[in-house]
Parts: structure tokens; C-alpha cells; sequence
């Protein structure tokens, strides 16, 4: 059967800084169905909120599906499942039916496919049982169930124990998930489905995807297992690897701060079979809010298996240090007691023209700890010809941060007077015009570490 599914998952959705979580890598795999005759049931939802474009799609996948398994048992698309394997459909919403037994001919499995309307509730459980009395226990056939639902329970009995039944009887349970109106328990489908749950569950939100996913099962299914297996994982610069926490199978090895390699030397080559390679993974660098985990993932097997893996993203949340420009010193006014009014000499204030004052902020990214920058901004004042003239220059000393890791600096309030005087927008002498700037920001390191006077000798 080749390698069946594959899946790439994260322990959690969201970290701060510098935090860590797992990825796990699961693949399966099963030998080939041409030499290992199959039974597969195809349990198809039917319910009400699979109503238009949903519905077009599945059937579209689960036809593409039953043509691949038709050309890879016996050479042809000759109309017939060969060589001693089966297929059958089921279908559900309120209650289930058997919409054909176990057969071979892919027109009937066509016809019975198209003739599905869309309606009623979600009934799991007795869709997992008219899928098991399809099957001949006493067959020496591998036996397969292809669940694809986009809901969560609504009618019947709890599914769970009747899939548990089944997979005690040694079927294999894949589950499809599309994320519908009604939203999808993807806890559910984890326990439904075969061990290990991350390789034989795959979820989509986008129903044009259903036909890719049918096809790549059935493709796989047709492949002999998988043999001299390569997967290198590269992650997104942003993120470390720390170590492995687990493999099942085969071995894995760190290659850089960002790649790791795993290998197996077989996987389905007898039976079905999953292997998972769980790692940790630290973040690093500036990079905040929705950020994708990976960079590449490569695989390569001798038999030429086709295998995506998903592509997740994690929420990354930072507290960005903060570094303000002082503001002026201000003056202390006291009112004692019961004093309505308070006179205070203030001192002598000049003002040799009206002016506005531009305040200014930034965000230097990536800056290293214990590192002092130097932060220049510069701005000028442009005419209608687009001529520019110096308004003002303002040069300041970063302080150096502490955290463990490179991260974002905000510098605030960075202030500039221009007086009306200096207006270059050639218009009536009001003090309303609108005027015309550019500012410059310029950043760099001062040194490589920071330290108090006191500290130097």
C-alpha cells in the first residue's frame, strides 16, 4: 500500500519568547495491494451541512480514489478492482446505509457515489457499524475503513466503543476531516482512528481539497510499502532545535541548529505499520505574531512514494522592551489646604516662533543582548519641487538588554520643534499648511558587551 499518511504536529498553538514546544513527525505505511488483497470500505458523510460544494467534491475525491485502486490492482482501468481486493460504499447522516456490498465493479461504485444526497443529522456510530458488517471476518484480506465526516455527533450511540470494536478485529481505521459549518471534533476522530492518531488523521478546511486527499490515499495504497526512508525536516530560522524527545523507529540525527535527518531502512513492508520522531524546539530571534514552524521538508523513499506532510504555524507573543526618550524635566506645583488659587514664578520661557512639534517612534528588530546601539535620526522638510532642507538630527544611545535571546527595542517619543518659520510649502503664510517631511533612521551596534564605570579597571 505504500506509505498511507503523514502528518506533522505541534504541542501547542501559541508560546511566548524564547519558549519551547514539541514537533512530531508520524508517517505510516503498508505493503503493497497487489500482492496483499484489501478490503476498504469508503464511509462517506452525507448529513445536511455537506449541502453544494462539499458534497461535489467529496464525490469527485471518492471516485478519483476508486479509479486509482481499479488501474494499480491489475495494470488497466478495465472497470474491475483486481486481484482478489474489494471496495465498498457506506454512507451516513441520521442513520446509515450500505450503499453497495464488498464488489469489484467500479460502475456500480460510481453510480452508487453519485446517487448521494445531502440531509439529516450525524450519526458516527451507525455508520462504523454498517461499515464492519461489510466485512468477511473469516477473509484473509487486509481490512480498511476510510472514515470522512465534517461534523461532530448529532444522532445515535457514541461512536467511539464501535470503532474501538473494530479496530480490536484488526481494521484499520483512517479518518478525513473537513472542517465544516458545524465545526469538527478532531479529538473525536483521533480516538476513532488507527494508533498512531497523528498518522492516520488528516484535516482540512477547504472542501477543493478533498480530492487531493482521496487521491493521494489511493495512490499510496497501490505502492508496495516503503524502503531506504530519508526525511529531512528544516525549520523556519526563527526556531532551534534543542534534542530529540523520542523515536520510534529507525534513527534520527541533528544535523545544524535548524535540521534534522531521519531514516529508516523499512516501514509496511509486511503490514501496516506507523513510526513518529518527536523533537524539541526552542524559539529564537525577533520574529512574532503567526510564524510557520517550517522551512522545507524533504522526503525520498526506493519506491517513489508521494508524501506531504502538513505545514503548521505557531503564535509567537513578545513583550517588546520599551525604551523612551526623557521627557522634560517638569516643575513641582503644591496647593495647600484650602487655597483656590496658587501664583508660581515659572521662570522665563522664550518662544521666537510658532512651531509644531513631530514626535516619533521606531522598533530596532533583533537586537542581541548586552549590546549598546546607536540610534540616529535625521529629518528633513520638503518643498513642492521636492527639494529637501535640514530640519533637525537627533543621535542616542540604546541601552543594552538582558534577555536570553535577540529581540525587538521600541524607542518612543522621539521629539523635533519646527517652527512655522521655517514652512517651505510656498502657500499663503497660514500657520495651517500641510508640510512635507522625510526622516532617516540609522542603527547600529557600539560594542559587543556592556558594563558599569565601576566595573572597568
Amino acid at each position: 500500500m505504500g506509505v498511507l499518511n503523514s502528518n506533522k504536529e505541534i504541542s501547542t498553538n501559541i508560546i511566548n519568547c524564547g519558549d519551547s514546544f514539541n514537533v512530531k513527525l508520524s508517517l505510516t505505511a503498508a505493503p503493497d495491494i497487489v500482492n496483499n488483497p484489501t478490503d476498504i470500505v469508503l464511509v462517506l458523510d452525507r448529513s445536511g451541512s455537506m449541502s453544494g460544494s462539499p458534497l461535489a467534491n467529496l464525490k469527485s475525491g471518492a471516485k478519483q480514489f476508486v479509479e486509482i485502486i481499479d488501474e494499480s490492482t491489475d495494470g488497466s482501468g478495465d472497470g474491475q478492482i483486481g486481484n482478489g481486493s474489494y471496495i465498498g460504499i457506506v454512507s451516513f447522516s441520521s442513520v446509515a446505509t450500505q450503499d453497495t456490498s464488498l464488489i469489484t465493479s467500479v460502475t456500480d461504485l460510481d453510480n452508487a457515489i453519485d446517487a448521494l444526497t445531502a440531509g439529516g443529522q450525524t450519526n458516527h456510530a451507525d455508520a462504523f457499524t454498517k461499515a464492519i458488517d461489510l466485512f468477511d471476518m473469516t477473509s484473509s484480506n487486509a481490512k480498511v475503513i476510510v472514515m470522512f465526516t465534517d461534523g461532530v455527533t448529532t444522532a445515535g450511540d457514541p461512536p467511539t466503543p464501535v470503532a474501538s470494536l473494530a479496530k480490536s478485529d484488526g481494521i484499520i481505521i483512517y479518518c478525513i476531516g473537513f472542517i465544516g459549518v458545524t465545526g469538527l471534533d478532531v479529538d473525536a476522530l483521533n480516538d476513532w482512528s488507527s494508533d498512531p492518531d497523528s498518522a492516520y488523521v488528516v484535516v482540512t478546511p477547504d472542501d477543493t481539497q478533498l480530492e487531493d486527499l482521496f487521491e493521494e490515499l489511493a495512490e499510496n495504497i497501490s505502492k508496495p510499502g516503503a524502503t531506504n526512508i530519508e526525511i529531512t525536516d528544516t525549520l523556519n530560522s526563527c526556531f532551534k532545535i534543542n534534542n530529540i524527545v523520542d523515536v520510534s523507529k529507525g534513527v534520527a540525527n541533528i544535523l545544524n541548529d535548524t535540521a534534522i535527518k531521519w531514516e529508516m531502512d523499512q516501514l509496511g513492508t509486511n503490514s501496516s505499520e506507523g513510526a513518529t520522531l518527536e523533537f524539541s524546539v526552542s524559539h529564537i530571534g525577533a520574529c512574532t505574531g503567526m510564524v510557520k514552524v517550517n522551512d522545507n521538508i524533504d522526503y525520498s523513499d526506493n519506491e517513489g512514494n508521494v508524501v506531504l506532510f502538513a505545514d503548521p504555524s505557531i503564535n509567537v507573543e513578545c513583550n517588546e522592551p520599551i525604551c523612551i526618550e526623557e521627557c522634560p524635566t517638569p516643575v513641582d506645583i503644591t496647593i495647600d489646604g484650602c487655597d483656590d488659587t496658587v501664583e508660581y514664578d515659572a521662570g522665563d520661557i522664550y518662544l521666537d516662533s510658532l512651531g509644531r512639534i513631530l514626535e516619533l517612534e521606531a522598533n530596532i528588530k533583533n537586537v542581541c543582548p548586552n549590546r549598546r546601539v546607536a540610534l540616529v535620526v535625521i529629518v528633513t522638510e520638503v518643498d513642492d519641487n521636492g527639494i529637501e532642507y535640514k530640519r533637525g538630527i537627533k543621535m542616542m544611545v540604546i541601552p543594552a538588554h538582558t534577555h536570553s535571546t535577540c529581540r525587538d527595542i521600541k524607542v518612543k517619543c522621539i521629539r523635533f520643534v519646527l517652527p512655522e518659520s521655517l514652512d517651505v510649502s510656498n502657500t499663503n503664510g497660514s500657520i495651517c499648511n500641510s508640510r512635507k517631511f522625510k526622516v532617516r533612521f540609522i542603527s547600529h551596534y557600539i560594542d559587543n558587551d556592556f558594563g558599569c564605570c565601576n566595573d572597568l579597571t
